[in-house]
């Protein structure tokens, strides 16, 4: 451990904000920082963001943090963790992003990615990667933009323009334009890394016609990438650990044990179930993913996506106007016994595992006369347990694992009423850490051990503190009788878009 006076940085570069934390060696957090930024829609099922306003928001809350610390405060290490699949293109000797990047919610590419199905693509796909093959990934957001964007394809395949997911662009900025690396979590997320070689796959870049030079090095999640510029922010420390979101929330949670699973309720919700150093291929439309790289030993895991969690609580405060502000939703929901009879199914941008339909919307159904705002409210945060319990069944399938407990971060994980619906809906404990900055904690402490902030895993096990538990109670008659309903609402929302279109 280290004196007082040392801590680490860490950047968390999320779907809607970018945020800065100090941590000391108790893994407390000294002081944080938090500055949203504009999303754009240009049209329905498309999500952008300005790369630029990403780094200047980024950039504003790294000095915020580190305003007023002192000449005696030093920073050990500085961990990224990152929007995993949000995909930039630019241009190598400019620095600028020849196109808004795409962001992971982004489905314009639904069609692209059906195409690549119907040519036999998903299994080589799946064997290589791990991945099925959707518009979440990044691949066909990199194949979209290089035949969008006039000259894109002939400056890549001349080497000058570099792809990156965000980690990618916030180091290349960090060093200068020095270094274009990625690490192994974010580039599993990409459609084009082999998970098991650990290498960019050559015959997945050929079927998919990218460039190979467009890609960045990729390396482990702890080590010591490159100093970021002193200019910046007027300190001396090294980028040490890089994670995508998920997997460095799933290392702050410390589920470094098989069996262990871990959701994070943020704008999606991010389930992921620890399967050791052997990868599961699943069988229920999971993704098998890297937890992470730790020197020459990889971690792999299952993981569920669900693009709508908290999100649907911003819908209901933003798009509705049904509530003032995000925490009111806890109490609005409470004012109604049970949900009416009405399941509303958040698809706005398709639905995630274990579904994948990208044609899926948004459905509330059940509606009366005797429907108030307050059903509506119990039954958005009702279907974030009832996606996260999809995500669960699914892995109980695939790991033959027994769930002993569901451990949970993020903004919605405060909600009490949402954390016992979820014990019950999945006969299982919750349980809610002190520290609910997982994602941070976990990029924090990979920078912590690669720098020797920390000296050994056992260091920062011994820091991850219970909360809260919440314990089932729900009559399983009852549960049974809810989920099932559920999936029926499911079926009503499945595939409506694609109707359209035909």
């Amino acid at each position: 451990m280290t004196h007082a006076r040392t801590y680490l940085l860490a950047l968390d570069q999320g779907t809607t904000s970018s945020r800065a934390l100090l941590i000391d060696s108790e893994g407390n957090i000294v002081k944080q920082a938090q500055k949203e930024f504009e999303q754009f829609f240009p049209e329905p099922g498309w999500v952008e963001h300005d790369p630029e306003e990403i780094w200047r928001s980024q950039s504003t809350v790294v000095k915020q943090v580190l305003e007023g610390l002192g000449t005696d405060a030093t920073i050990a290490g500085v961990g990224i963790t990152n929007q995993r699949e949000t995909s930039i293109i630019w241009d190598r000797k400019t620095g600028q992003a020849i196109h808004k990047a795409i962001v992971w919610q982004d489905r314009r590419t639904a069609e692209l990615c059906e195409t690549w199905k119907n040519s036999g693509l998903s299994p080589i796909v799946q064997e290589k990667t791990g991945l099925v093959i959707d518009s979440y990934f990044s691949a066909s957001k990199i194949s979209w933009m290089l035949d969008h964007v006039p000259g894109a394809r002939a400056k890549a395949v001349k080497g000058e323009l570099a792809f990156g997911t965000i980690d990618s662009w916030l180091i290349w900025k960090l060093t200068g334009g020095r270094l274009h690396a990625t690490d192994v979590t974010n580039a599993s997320r990409t459609m084009l890394y082999n998970i098991h070689k650990g290498e960019w796959d050559q015959e997945l870049l050929k079927h998919f016609n990218i460039p190979a030079s467009l890609l960045p090095e990729v390396r482990s999640c702890s080590e010591i990438y490159a100093p970021i510029e002193r200019q910046l922010f007027g300190i001396e420390a090294p980028i040490a650990g890089v994670a995508g979101d998920q997997q460095a929330a799933m290392f702050g949670q410390q589920c470094i044990e098989p069996g262990m699973l871990k959701n994070t309720y943020g704008t999606g919700c991010f389930l992921m179930l620890n399967t050791g150093t052997s990868p599961i291929q699943s069988q229920q439309r999971l993704l098998t993913t890297i937890a992470w790289k730790l020197k020459n030993q990889t971690v792999y895991a299952l993981e569920g996506s669900v693009f709508v969690g908290g999100a649907v609580v911003q819908w209901l405060r933003d798009g509705m106007g049904l509530i003032e502000h995000s925490a009111d939703i806890e109490a609005l929901a409470a004012q109604a016994k049970d949900n009416g009879g009405v399941y509303f199914v958040p698809a706005f941008t398709g639905l995630g595992a274990p579904y994948w339909d990208p044609y899926a919307r948004g459905t509330i159904i059940g509606l009366t006369r005797g429907t108030k705002r307050e059903h509506i409210a119990r039954a958005a945060l009702e279907s974030i347990a009832y996606q996260t319990r999809d995500v669960v069944e699914a892995m109980r399938a695939d790991a033959k694992i027994p769930l002993k407990e569901l451990r949970v971060d993020g903004g919605a994980s405060i909600n009490r009423q949402l954390m016992q619906f979820q014990a019950d809906i999945l006969g299982a404990n919750v349980v809610r850490p002190r520290h609910l900055e997982s994602t941070a904690m976990g990029a924090a402490y990979f920078a912590g051990l690669s720098t020797g902030f920390f000296a050994s895993l056992q260091d920062i096990s011994r820091l991850w503190q219970k909360e809260a538990v919440y314990q089932a109670k729900m009559d399983q008659k009852q549960v049974h009788k809810l989920y099932a309903r559920w999936q029926s609402a499911v079926k009503h929302a499945s595939g409506w878009a694609k109707e359209e279109l035909d």
